[in-house]
């Protein structure tokens, strides 16, 4: 009896450690997971300029060749936003405008610089200068508000933009000065096909 009892036992042992070998965790480890590349997103400047349009190679190429002018497309573009970004490779300022795109003309400049209209000078930081002028672009309305009450200068920081102040708003026709960390390349962009008129210049890192 006493044998039966520990034959049973041992095939009950047994039972066990196949039991438990059957059950084990799999061999697959969290570092086997972590290898997968995992997709990332690169933060926008102040401003959040990165919405349009995506980075890519069909947006053209850069120019060094400045005065770049673009016409207009109505007479008056009243200014409805104004935003920073930066993406790699380049930072970007859009300007957005309501009805239309005003004429714009894009010409490197050299200080002193001073604030159309009254002459007060004005502080542009930076190595290197651009001058940004839009006729019939203004924020001013025909009833005398204010179609864009954000800011109207931009501390950005940025590898090649480092400031960006208006530099005055008067008769219809706004001045911007942009402040470069190096003399730069260009590329200006006009968009019109989703219901918003916007004005995006790249300036190259």
């Amino acid at each position: 009896m006493r044998q039966h009892s520990l034959s049973f036992v041992a095939v009950l042992l047994v039972s066990l450690v196949v039991a438990a070998c059957s059950t084990a965790p799999s061999s697959t480890t969290t570092a086997d997971v972590s290898s997968s590349p995992v997709p990332t997103t690169s933060a926008a400047g102040s401003g959040d300029a990165t919405e349009e349009p995506v980075p890519s190679d069909e947006l053209g190429p850069f120019s060094c060749d400045l005065p770049i002018h673009e016409d207009a497309t109505v007479a008056r573009a009243n200014i409805t936003d104004v935003r920073t970004g930066t993406h790699a490779g380049y930072d970007r300022v859009v300007f957005e405008f309501a009805d239309g795109l005003p004429e714009a003309s894009l010409e490197r400049a050299e200080p002193p610089f001073t604030q159309d209209a009254s002459g007060e000078p004005i502080d542009v930081q930076g190595e290197s200068f651009l001058r940004l002028i839009l006729r019939g672009g203004t924020k001013q309305t025909l009833e005398g508000t204010s179609s864009y009450d954000g800011p109207t200068e931009f501390e950005t920081g940025y590898p090649a933009l480092v400031h960006l102040i208006e530099g005055g708003d008067f008769e219809a026709q706004s001045t911007w000065y942009f402040g470069l960390a190096a003399e730069s390349c260009v590329r200006v962009l006009t968009l019109t096909d989703d219901g918003t008129a916007r004005l995006v210049i790249d300036i190259e890192q």
